[in-house]
């Protein structure tokens, strides 16, 4: 399948010529965490530029049968298009469905869907390249660990989830450590998911110190789980200078981390361009106008070096 690869700045050019439908319905999987509200305020904020479009947004709560009400709610409703930020990326084939069905288009964001290789002209799928952002951010743990020396290097790693892109962001790492490519010996202590929650990693990464196991990073698949480890490392009085920490999202407590030396790099998934990208989307849908079946807003690497300049935009 063909995937596009687009910036920012192109969002921009294509929504500012598409505000041709009325009302749009999104379902979020969630309201709370810093992805979803960059994303559903993203949404908000590209609608209110557009006279024309009216976005009604509504919270699935992570519950997939939830989310599939809302859809067919939008539907029933004679919405001109659907966006959807999947709960569980099985269930976007019975959305696909009656989307098709009702002859609406659906517009999936952020969370790739299950049946991304079968969508058909009048959907979409908008997201970050999740091979790219893990291969990032591993790739510069290695670097860091080579730079100071430590090889070999036990690590950590925290996951989001067993499938989707926390499934693929994981097996980089693996990849990496089967490969040769990391400057230094890595060698997994554990591995265990933190759920995205920087409450759930304190708690882990707690559990995980208190066995006194040696090691030199922690490499979580997104900036919560990231920010809890060093939550939980700080309170045991570690000292952040002593243990590399990577995560990914470039989230703004990620960055205020970054900058201030406790976090070691992320990736910026850039949840604000990629709901830009989904407006912009379904209102091209929605005008009659082609879209690509996969648009991939491109991952970028922040580090202390470069993250003042992301802190600003």
């Amino acid at each position: 399948m063909h995937r596009s690869l687009i910036s920012v700045a192109a969002v921009a050019i294509v929504t500012g010529g598409a505000a041709c439908a009325e009302t749009i319905g999104a379902s979020m999987a969630q309201f709370d965490g810093t992805i979803p509200t960059m994303l559903r305020e993203s949404m908000v904020a590209q609608a209110g530029q557009l006279m024309s479009v009216d976005l009604v947004v509504e919270n699935a709560a992570n519950d997939s049968a939830t989310q599939l009400d809302q859809v067919n709610g939008f539907l029933a409703a004679g919405v001109d298009a659907v966006i959807v930020q999947i709960v569980e990326p099985a269930a976007a084939a019975a959305m696909t469905e009656v989307a098709q069905a009702a002859g609406v288009p659906l517009v999936f964001v952020n969370r790739e869907p299950g049946n991304v290789g079968q969508l058909p002209d009048s959907q979409s799928y908008v997201g970050s390249d999740p091979g790219g952002a893990g291969l990032l951010e591993i790739a510069e743990v290695c670097r860091l660990l080579g730079a100071q020396g430590t090889d070999p290097a036990p690590i950590y790693v925290m996951t989001g989830a067993p499938s989707g892109e926390a499934a693929v962001r994981t097996q980089d790492i693996h990849d990496v450590l089967g490969n040769g490519a990391c400057d230094v010996m890595l060698g997994i202590v554990a591995e265990q998911s933190a759920g995205w929650s920087r409450a759930e990693a304190d708690g882990l990464m707690t559990a995980w110190l208190s066995t006194g196991e040696p090691f030199d990073a922690v490499v979580a698949n997104d900036d919560e789980m990231a920010l809890g480890a060093i939550d939980a490392m700080k309170a045991a009085e570690w000292s952040m200078q002593d243990i590399i920490v990577g995560g990914i999202d470039g989230t703004p407590a990620a960055l205020e981390a970054v900058a201030k030396g406790d976090l070691d790099v992320t990736v910026i998934e850039d949840a604000a361009g990629q709901g830009a990208a989904a407006l912009a989307a379904a209102l091209n849908l929605s005008a009659g106008d082609p879209v690509e079946r996969v648009i991939l807003i491109p991952p970028q690497l922040v580090t202390p070096d470069t993250v003042a300049a992301y802190q600003t935009q």
